[in-house]
């Protein structure tokens, strides 16, 4: 009995991912809890344990293959042990195919067929209707199948499988022809539906005149969940300008301090400590929509943005109103390399309750940011710059840099963001409050 290896989800969002690198090869044993794989996600690069035990039959995904969906079989395991995964199909599978394949060739052999035998004959013959597939439901069927299907233009869910337990196999596909194209279902499509992808040509930019990058994995999700918080989500923007010319003087201290222990705080540091606490103060704030309500979020998990070569990525700090300034830096500074080297866990860039997107260092002076769902706000944190500022009727010289908390109007509403930004205020222009 044979085994198929899936490729997995590694996280509640990968649909596909890159086949990085084997650790066996065909003949290899393998044990539970061996690594055979390592795959890259959109967002890191992980290693695959092995489930069942046996021998490598077959490496049916070479390494370096990108876009390959989850589900997809990958390799193939035989033995003792991979036979005893299975137990109960293993003897009745062969049969069933068998049965079905020697049906027509017996046939025309017979005068008079038996009734079952003549009942069914039509139906393999006759070109009836595919049967019709729930939704989203996952479409058994053999690697060379797949791999025919999509040579050939053929949609799969439109296939009756005549394989054991209704899996669509080689024979399926080879005489099946390609249908109709979808356009006229594309032209009845509800009204709301995605409007249909035009490409450059069509637009008016003609082939030829530009190059092409291939959109990797970590593109393709962060396009999609982008488009996707942009046209969900009721974004508004609030902005605020702040005086951090004492922020600026205790961050000079704090390093002076940490010197010896090779730590340096940096601004960003900063306002992550000072966002975490205001979040505490405004626990209205940190939280999440959801269908079934509202998630009131009992820590400040800071989700920051890192810039990769290709995509971004958000690494998170979980509790951070509990961490203090130089646990902040030193936890901020290996997420940042680890998520460039694409080393980050799951768990370390998923979720979080909410997030700082900082282009100060860029130069940007303002900014809004769209949402990471399903975090109720985002904060866009500009350049610190001088600028001319009144105190009483006294014109005066500070350093000011602009914020703006862009919020998700379900759950932080103007009011809940204005009092957000009045603690967060309070906190980076007299910094001595975030240890009080």
């Amino acid at each position: 009995m044979t085994i198929d290896v899936l490729m997995p989800a590694l996280s509640p969002t990968m649909e596909e991912g890159t086949l990085a690198k084997w650790h066996v090869k065909k003949g290899d044993a393998v044990k539970s809890g061996d690594v055979i794989a390592e795959i890259e996600t959109d967002k890191a690069t992980m290693e695959v344990e092995a489930v069942d035990e046996g021998t490598v039959e077959e490496i049916l995904i070479p390494e370096g293959s990108e876009g390959v969906k989850v589900n997809t079989p990958i390799a193939r395991l035989s033995g003792d042990d991979a036979s005893a995964a299975k137990p109960a199909p293993a003897p009745e599978a062969p049969k069933a195919e068998a049965t079905k394949a020697e049906a027509p060739k017996a046939e025309p052999a017979k005068g008079e067929p038996p009734p079952a035998a003549s009942a069914e004959a039509p139906k393999a013959a006759a070109p009836t209707p595919a049967p019709a597939r729930v939704a989203g439901a996952r479409i058994f069927a053999s690697p060379l199948a797949r791999r025919i299907a999509e040579q050939k233009g053929l949609d799969l869910a439109q296939i009756e499988g005549s394989g054991p337990h209704g899996r669509i196999i080689k024979r399926d596909v080879e005489g099946a022809a390609p249908r109709a194209k979808a356009a006229p279902v594309a032209a009845a499509a509800p009204a709301g539906a995605p409007r249909p992808v035009q490409t450059l040509a069509q637009m008016g930019i003609p082939d030829g005149s530009y190059d092409l990058v291939p959109l990797d994995g970590m593109l393709k999700t962060v396009a999609r969940r982008m488009t996707d918080s942009f046209r969900d989500v009721p974004h508004f923007p609030l902005n605020i300008d702040l005086e951090i010319d004492q922020l600026l003087a205790a961050r000079v201290k704090i390093n002076g301090l940490l010197e010896k222990q090779g730590v340096k705080v940096s601004v960003n540091d900063l306002v992550i400590k000072a966002a975490a606490l205001a979040l505490k103060q405004v626990p209205e704030a940190n939280a999440s929509y959801s269908p079934e309500g509202i998630a009131m979020h009992h820590h400040a998990d800071i989700a920051i943005a890192v810039a990769l070569e290709h995509g971004l990525i958000t690494p998170i700090i979980r509790q951070a109103e509990t961490k203090g300034l130089a646990q902040i830096a030193l936890e901020a500074k290996d997420l940042a390399e680890r998520a460039r080297n694409k080393k980050l866990k799951p768990e370390e860039f998923q979720g979080g309750t909410f997030s700082i997107s900082n282009l100060g260092m860029f130069g940007i002076k303002s900014f809004a940011s769209i949402i990471n769902e399903p975090q109720g706000a985002i904060l866009s944190v500009g350049a610190g710059e001088k600028r001319p500022v009144v105190r009483g009727d006294q014109l005066a010289i500070a350093t000011v840099m602009s914020v703006t908390l862009t919020c998700d109007h379900r759950v932080v509403d103007g009011a809940i963001g204005a009092r957000w930004l009045a603690a967060f205020k309070a906190l980076i222009e007299d910094p001595i409050t975030m240890i009080v």
